[in-house]
Order: structure tokens, then sequence, then C-alpha cells
């Protein structure tokens, strides 16, 4: 008796074999030598519910394990991992990548037309390269300022911690440190970033870690160009160990003409000077947090002025002297009587008193050869005054003297 193809036979057919996972780094693990179990049609995907083959490993010492969420086909189709559904090229959101690059999903939501939609999928990926994404929005778009300055340029292990410990959390954990789940205290439950949905991150919808990079792209500063429009140096820094002016000169010289480029291997850093301000304020705009060479995001400032750090150095060197209490903020010209003497009655020079202005008629350290000032242009005597502590009598130093001297006597 023939035995008829029923309904499961054929959905059999369309399930998902596969040898080997498609993951990102960060979740692979830094281990070259890592260990997975594979289990055929083990488990559903969590996106067009059909059985596919699910990868389960270790990525690391003191890591979780993890395993595969999602099949191959609906991780082709949107260029994800299929553990933690981050595109693989920029290691960010989908939602995030699909707003940069302006891209359309057009997958459908309903579970019979997109299970149609999957299957005529998977035949057309069979017939032409799997390792490339399907989606020809992917293809078409290239990479945008958004995606440059959010991507990962090296793999986040941190994402593969353990759990938090529940029995920690209350108290009753007892295996110490040879417990495999972290003693910490648990995320906030009013957070948005505990309330995360596998199926809002593939469809880009809603997706609280999108959001928060959003905010971060939107709250990153700009460099404004210096008032000083005579400066058109840049200053390159955190550069790879092995890079040399040649390849730097190479990835600055499509912004404009350059007039010099000067390396420092031992600070790892380099200065670039453009012929005009013009190219210079167009490389600092194209290359600010979005250079990237050898997995390392260089940093772009703006040079110095010369003529201000030439006059910032002067200042720097520059003694400083505190004031003296009791010393006017300016002291006041010498009297200008004292200028008219023949040179023979001039006062005797490196007088203090004299030179500084601080004697007055009738008082100390004023000349006893030198009379009042005569004449109708002579200025008024100057009141009587006391520029230091030490000469005021009132003071209580000058009262202890005096009651010394009586007990002495």
């Amino acid at each position: 008796m023939a035995v008829s193809k029923t309904t499961n036979t054929y959905n059999r057919q369309n399930w998902e074999d596969s040898d080997f996972p498609i993951l990102c780094q960060t979740c692979l693990g830094d281990n070259p030598y890592v260990r997975m179990t594979k289990e055929k049609h083990g488990k559903e995907c969590k996106i067009c519910v059909r059985p596919f083959t699910v990868f389960r490993w270790c990525p690391g010492s003191r890591m979780r394990f993890k395993k595969t969420e999602i099949c191959q086909t609906c991780s082709k189709l949107k260029n994800v991992c299929q553990t933690c559904l981050l595109d693989l090229e920029y290691g960010l959101p989908i939602q995030v990548r699909d707003a940069a690059l302006k891209i359309q999903d057009d997958l459908p939501r309903n579970e019979v037309n997109k299970e149609y939609y999957i299957q005529n999928l998977d035949s057309q990926m069979s017939k032409c390269d799997a390792s490339q994404p399907s989606n020809s929005a992917l293809k078409s778009k290239g990479a945008s300022d958004l995606l440059s300055r959010l991507a990962r340029t090296a793999p986040y292990y941190k994402r593969n911690r353990p759990h938090v410990c529940s029995f920690w959390v209350k108290g009753e954990c007892r295996r110490g440190e040879e417990c495999p789940y972290r003693h910490e205290k648990p995320t906030d439950p009013d957070d948005p970033l505990a309330d995360q949905n596998i199926k809002d991150r593939y469809y880009g919808v809603n997706d609280p870690v999108a959001e928060k990079l959003m905010r971060r792209a939107a709250a990153m500063p700009a460099l404004l160009p210096p008032e000083d429009n005579t400066v058109t140096t840049l200053y390159v820094g955190n550069l790879p160990d092995n890079i040399n002016e040649e390849e730097l000169r190479g990835h600055f010289y499509q912004y404009g003409e350059i007039r010099s480029v000067t390396l420092v291997s031992r600070a790892q850093c380099a200065f670039v000077q453009y012929t005009t301000r013009s190219a210079a304020e167009h490389a600092a705009e194209k290359t600010f947090n979005r250079l990237v060479i050898g997995e390392k995001r260089l940093t772009i400032k703006w040079g110095k002025s010369q003529g201000r750090q030439g006059a910032n150095e002067h200042n720097d060197m520059a003694p400083r002297l505190e004031p003296v209490p009791g010393l006017p903020g300016t002291l006041p010209p010498p009297p200008a009587f004292l200028h008219s003497f023949p040179p023979q009655m001039q006062p005797p020079p490196n007088r203090t008193n004299d030179f500084f202005n601080l004697h007055h008629y009738g008082g100390p350290g004023w000349p006893a050869w030198v009379g009042p000032p005569m004449g109708p242009g002579a200025p008024p005597p100057a009141p009587a005054g006391h520029h230091y502590p030490s000469q005021d009598p009132s003071r209580l130093g000058a009262h202890a003297h005096a009651n010394a001297l009586r007990t002495q006597c």
C-alpha cells in the first residue's frame, strides 16, 4: 500500500539542517578551540517557527552557555547573528541600521504569509551564494556617518557574562566563589533595558537598546573650528603602533591638499597640516569620531594657534607675586617737587621710602633736608597713613610692646 505524503511530511522537507552557525565574534568568544554541541531540529525558530539545528557552546571562562535562537534563513534575511540578533558588520541593532540606511522592512507578519515567504526565499538562496545577505537593500546601501560613529570596532565580551544569582539576591547562596552566576545587584525592573523582546529586535521596532544608541548619537559632541583662521593643522591621536607616514597621508589626502604630516610614533599621535582652512575643516568634519585604522578609533582635534600658544607659554613662565597686605594695588608716582632740586640736593639712591613714596611730610621717612612743598603748583601735604600693620600704634602688638616696657621698668 502506497503511503501518501501528508502535510507533516511536506513541512519536514523545509526544516533546516546546518553544519555551523552564523555568529558574531562577541557571541563566538575569544577561545579558538571552542567546542559546540549540535542538535538537529532541536528547537523552533522564534521568528519563522520552523525547526532548525540548534548549537550550544561556552564562549569563554566564567561565561554563560549560549545557543542559537533563530534559523539561518532568518539570519541571512537580516544579516544578523543567530544568537544576539545584532548586525554582523556593525554590531548594532536592526532598528539603528535600518534607520541609518533608510531600509524599509517588507517581511510579512502573518504566520501563513511569512511561512510562504520564507520557503520561497530559502529556495532562492539555495541557488545563489548563501554566504551573502539575501536582502537586496543591504547590498545596495552603503555605510552612513551614523553607523560609522556608533559601530563597535572590537568584540564586547562583557555581554557574555553569567546571569545574576537569584539565591544571592535572597541572601541564601552558599556556594561562594564556586557559584557560576554573578553575585551582583540585579537590574532595576523599571529600567527600559530590562524589558527586551527578541521579535521586536528582529523587526526593528520598540527596541530599548536601539533607542539608547540613537539618543547617544544625538548627544555626541561636534568638533568646532577655532576662531583663529590661520590654524590649518589637525591633531590625530590613538594611532596604531605599525602605522607609517605614507599610510596616514593616504587617509587624509582625499579631503584636500596636505602641506606636511608629522608623525610622533613615541606618543602615538600625528599632526596633519593642510594648505587651506577649508580643507582642514572638511577633514575635521569627516573624520571626527569616524576614522578607524587598525581596529582603533582615532582621536581628531584642532591644533593650537602659534601666537596664542606663545603668549600662554610666556604668561606661564612669568613669576606671579602675591599682593602685600596693606599696600595699595597701584603705587602712586613719586612727588614731582623732589625732581626740582639741584643734583647736589637730590636724595641718596636706594631709599625705600622715597622710591615707593611711603613717607609724608613731618612723618617718619621724610628727609630732614627737604622742607615743605612751596609754590602755587605744589601738591598739598598728604595725610598720615599706615601702609603696614606694624606701623599702626593702635594695634595689639604696639600695646603689648609698651606694656612689656612698663613691666621691665
